[in-house]
């Protein structure tokens, strides 16, 4: 990661002679910050005091205006500063905030991710703003409503508004301090006499803040293991340290959690904890708000817009003690942060795959740094990035090796399916397993990672398929609603009755779904419910909440599930755990696939055996001799990752190497490619920089568009970015066709 440099500060008052410029980041496509002359105020003269950088402005762009963040301050008659010319410039139409919405620290923060991720400013720095702050409204209030006395309030004599006793009882409180509406209700002032004072105009409405002391509750005891790792991270909360946790699954990370943060809230600062999924917020919000007598918040995409503002306000003045959030929630403004927590810190889904793409954990990290004050990242299967910091001593490693609650390690158990007959995809042994644990009134767990109902329509007769018209994909089949649909672009088509091609009323729904196994297990297990958990059936607002709730009943029952399932959540109940299908993970592209396959087998496996009862896995697979799979029944993930980080080494492949990527999508194929050949031709590239490509993506067409790519790799961390900043430059002064876009992947998750 590259340095972060320091801002321009703006000074307080502007010198005679001076000619002052803002510099202000602009919600549009542009690589630079723009530049704006200062507002006239009511006389049409330009304000003497500049402008407090972080604070809001409503400029002109184009023909319209738009909200802006102003970023720096320049002096454009300083001999230092580059010839700019104030006649080509545009000024501020007006100024929205009277303070700073932005800090340094978090203006500091922003500016480092536009650098490091090479993505235009305005769309990075809008991540800071809540949604109604986006649109130049006011950030919104928090705390309670309350009244005061104005100023004409304030100064009426002693003993005023006698003939009103309840208006001059209101009056003498309010001369004592300002009061909630709630509380002078209780007081028997009711909201007519609030308004009768108001009408008088002796009083305003105000917000209140919550002065409640913070507290904790009583904490679990922790077992010594634990005990171990909570002293090592509380000893050292002086300043910035990242801190691996590296804990087997159902080690008792949380519990960790927990014990760490109620240190840094004891002290009255904030924590910030991130989670890959919304589906565990419900899990770890019931935790921590058991746990401590604080106020708990979430940031996420399921919240309304009014709930985001609220919450987020709460994180910026520091009425929030503990903020949850999904990726996007590690830009929210905190007040006093005291610590950041990343769980599941391996997980794909903090890496953002469109508009900025970035890596919520390395930008987790980097605030941290910022703020001065420690991060925690635990996972029981870390990611090689994490693991190469621990081994060149930037992180420092904690490790769990033995469940919680003296609940032991599943067995493991390969299935060889060649030859057996399956029924939607179960073997007969896995049945067996499965009608013996439900028998016994246990939970049991079926992973596959295919929703629908089938992931192919073909014709028996032809061997037509369906394929969606936007992408270099096949359609699945979906039961519920009856229809065909692309997992990638989302379109969606009706059911044929009839092959397209040859008419033939023989088409074949080929391949396995969740909505199939779900009917085929409802068929098999009717005294047992069947729960199926994926993006399909989890649509509800409430929804995830509602399951984990079902579940925290232990009834007998039947979970079906995909990659939803599979990250951290904990159910005592279920000691049975069955991978339908572990082929499908057998083989990818990607270089990253066999970290992948090893993450996802342990963490699902990890679901099994929670509680006091002993569990199990069943892994079902065509390739029982494959060395991924004998290395997951053999072998813990500790030992196969840090194998799989000596191979990267080897072969100079992140984190050992770094990686760029340029890639850029077009109606017409042929110009894109075109567009990337241009730019590799005019690339001057260091020593010890390699480029590949221009080649077409994986998928090279997706929701009706050509995609292709351009790929650095380096040894050298920064000479890859020195390259990729360069190939940025020139792709955004290189003249394209208006069909064309482009966007950088710097660290990309997908290579391929």
């Amino acid at each position: 990661m590259t340095e972060t440099q320091p801002l321009l500060t703006a000074p307080s008052s502007a010198p005679a002679g001076t000619r002052l410029l803002y510099r202000c980041a602009v919600a549009a496509p542009l690589l630079s910050l723009l530049d704006y002359l200062p507002p006239k105020d009511a006389s049409g003269d330009a304000p003497n005091r500049p402008l407090l950088l972080g604070t809001r402005v409503s400029a002109p762009l184009g023909n319209r205006l738009v909200t802006a963040v102003v970023v720096e301050v320049i002096d454009s008659s300083s001999p230092q500063q580059d010839v700019i010319n104030p006649e080509k410039l545009r000024a501020i139409d007006s100024v929205i905030d009277t303070e700073p919405l932005l800090d340094s620290v978090h203006l500091s923060l922003l500016s480092w991710a536009t650098r490091y991720y090479l993505h235009p400013p305005g769309e990075v720095f809008v991540l800071g703003l809540s949604p109604r702050e986006r649109r130049g409204e006011p950030p919104a209030p928090t705390g309670k409503q309350g009244v005061k006395l104005n100023e004409r309030g304030l100064g009426l004599p002693p003993g005023a508004l006698s003939r009103a006793k309840k208006q001059a009882a209101l009056l003498t409180a309010l001369q004592e301090r300002p009061h909630s509406i709630d509380e002078l209700n209780s007081q028997g002032l009711s909201r007519t006499i609030v308004r009768a004072l108001a009408a008088k105009d002796l009083i305003e409405y105000c917000t209140l803040k919550n002065t409640e002391a913070w507290s904790c509750n009583d904490p679990l005891k922790p077992t010594q293991e634990q005990r171990t790792v909570i002293n090592a991270i509380n000893a050292d909360q002086a300043g910035f340290i990242c801190h691996l946790i590296e804990g087997i699954t159902g080690s008792g990370k949380t519990e960790v959690y927990l014990q760490c943060a109620a240190e840094i809230i004891n002290q009255g600062r904030q924590v910030l904890i991130l989670l890959p999924e919304i589906g565990l917020t419900p899990q770890m919000l019931t935790r921590f708000q058991a746990r401590f007598n604080a106020p708990v918040v979430m940031l996420h995409s399921g919240l309304s817009d009014g709930e985001r503002d609220r919450h987020w306000a709460m994180a910026r003045d520091g009425s929030a003690a503990i903020i949850l959030g999904t990726r996007s929630a590690v830009f929210a403004p905190v007040a006093n942060l005291g610590m950041i927590i990343v769980d599941e810190e391996h997980d794909q889904s903090f890496h953002q795959q469109d508009g900025l793409r970035y890596s919520a954990r390395d930008v987790a990290v980097k605030r941290a740094q910022l703020h001065n004050c420690p991060i925690v990242l635990g996972s029981a299967t870390p990611s090689l990035e994490s693991l190469s910091n621990v081994e060149i001593g930037k992180y420092t490693l904690h490790a769990l090796t033995e469940r919680a609650g003296g609940a032991s390690i599943p067995r493991k158990a390969v299935v060889d399916v060649r030859g057996l007959l399956l029924e939607a995809g179960l073997s007969q042994p896995l049945l067996s397993a499965m009608q013996a644990t439900l028998t016994s009134g246990k939970q049991v767990l079926l992973f596959l990672n295919r929703r629908g109902f089938a992931p192919t329509l073909l014709c028996h007769d032809c061997g037509w398929f369906a394929g969606c018209d936007h992408c270099d994909a096949r359609l699945a089949v979906h039961r519920k609603p009856a229809e065909l649909r692309c997992h990638h672009c989302n379109s969606k088509k009706f059911l044929p009755r009839s092959c397209p091609s040859c008419q033939s009323g023989r088409l074949v729904s080929a391949g396995l779904g969740t909505e199939q196994s779900e009917l085929t297990l409802k068929r098999l297990f009717p005294a047992f419910p069947v729960l199926r958990v994926d993006s399909d059936s989890m649509t509800g607002r409430n929804a995830m909440d509602d399951f984990a709730q079902r579940l925290s009943t232990g009834e007998p029952c039947i979970i079906l599930g995909t990659q939803m399932l599979t990250k951290g959540h904990h159910f005592p109940a279920v000691t049975l755990v069955g991978v339908v299908d572990a082929d499908g993970l057998l083989f990818s592209p990607d270089f990253r696939g066999e970290e992948r396959l090893l993450q996802l087998l342990t963490q699902v496996g990890g679901r099994a055996g929670r509680g006091k009862d002993a569990g199990s896995v069943i892994i079902q697979t065509h390739y029982p001799d494959h060395p991924l799979i004998q290395a997951v029944m053999e072998r813990s993930y500790g030992e196969l990752a840090r194998n799989l980080l000596a191979e990267r080494r080897q072969r100079a492949l992140p984190p050992l190497g770094a990686m760029a990527m340029l890639r850029c999508d077009s109606v017409d194929f042929t110009n894109g490619l075109n567009f990337l050949t241009q730019i590799k031709n005019q690339l001057q590239l260091a020593p010890g920089v390699q480029v590949i490509g221009p080649v077409p993506a994986a998928m090279a067409r997706r929701a009706g568009r050509y995609r292709a790519q351009l790929l650095l790799l380096s040894e050298d961390r920064r000479a890859l970015h020195n390259a990729a900043s360069q190939l940025a430059w020139v792709a955004d002064k290189t003249k394209k066709r208006s069909d064309i876009k482009w966007f950088m992947d710097v660290d990309p998750v997908e290579a391929v």
